[in-house]
């Protein structure tokens, strides 16, 4: 694994280079922290994305959720008034108790992941447009929130804050996922659940624990992706967004086929998605291009997984 982190650090670097070669302003203070806001924002969520695929699983409904989540955020804090810091936990516990819902629906009722968090994708944002009469959630003129406009959109030392809070999350989520036992277990469940279920692991828990964990980055993610967009249209925002954390995760190493992957490489991965995002603004390439750049980026990570796949079992043979 170290070395596909290696390798995906080096890649960042080359990519870095070039653009910087071909524009300059690639490497200007105000470009490299509105990229590291960017990788801060996508990557929080590619983290819990990462959790559900090593299981040998994927949450479809993560986009959804920001919509729906969104749109209750912020409905709590202009409507109802509620203060900041309480409705920031209320909306991370929504996001935890869906992610409880599809691991039920996962582990107990032994539905396909696709099935429950596609069928996810499409309830949630149908929510939120009814929640909303298909209408835009936004704050009122003139009202602000300095404490938690400061922690979500704020920058210390020219550093974004989501940037920092991604990478706290990561730390916390490596440690969990490398260097406990949960982890060693959530590794074995996505090489073989039959065999882990054999050797006394409760797989069914481990599985809902991972979906439980994508859910709650999924509720803060909404909250920074509220402050930073400052208004909801429930219909397309966070649209296509769990691609990003599926690109990411896939980028970093995580194998579709479950079993694989880390923290760090799903940092790098987020990394270099954001750079080649970047890559495509800075060239003057057209933003309709955006998803076709992802789609391809996902197509290789895949190709190249593959490859690597069969290198390993030759050399075992």
């Amino acid at each position: 694994m170290l070395k596909k982190d290696l390798g995906l650090f080096l890649l960042i670097v080359v990519v870095g280079v070039v653009v910087a070669i071909l524009n300059p302003r690639f490497i200007s203070p105000i470009n490299l922290a509105n990229t590291a806001n960017l990788v801060g924002l996508f990557g929080l969520f590619s983290i819990g994305e990462g959790f559900v695929i090593i299981t040998g699983g994927i949450d479809l409904a993560i986009g959804s959720m920001f919509a729906l989540l969104g749109v209750i955020f912020i409905d709590l804090l202009v409507t109802w008034r509620v203060e900041w810091w309480l409705a920031v936990p209320i909306i991370v516990a929504c996001g935890v108790v869906l992610g409880a819902v599809h691991g039920f629906l996962v582990t107990r009722l032994k539905l396909q992941p696709f099935i429950v968090t596609l069928c996810g994708l499409l309830i949630y944002r149908g929510v939120a447009r009814y929640y909303t009469n298909d209408g835009t959630a936004g704050f009122e003129f003139g009202q602000s929130f300095p404490t938690l406009e400061w922690m979500t959109a704020g920058r210390t030392f020219g550093v974004p804050h989501s940037f920092i809070v991604f990478l706290l999350v990561a730390l916390v989520m490596g440690v969990l996922l490398h260097r406990s036992v949960f982890g060693r277990y959530l590794f074995a469940v996505g090489k073989n659940e039959e065999a882990a279920r054999y050797s006394g692991i409760r797989t069914g828990r481990i599985i809902a624990a991972a979906y439980v964990i994508s859910g709650g980055l999924a509720g803060l993610s909404s909250i920074y992706l509220a402050m930073y967009t400052r208004s909801i249209s429930p219909a397309s925002h966070g649209n296509f967004y769990e691609l990003y954390g599926i690109a990411a995760a896939v980028l970093g190493g995580c194998s579709l086929r479950g079993g694989e992957g880390s923290i760090l490489g799903i940092v790098l991965g987020a990394i270099l998605l954001q750079m080649l995002q970047n890559l495509v603004n800075l060239l003057g390439i057209p933003s309709s291009l955006n998803f076709a750049v992802m789609g391809t980026v996902i197509l290789i990570g895949v190709l190249a997984d593959q490859q690597l796949t069969r290198l390993r079992g030759r050399r075992r043979l």
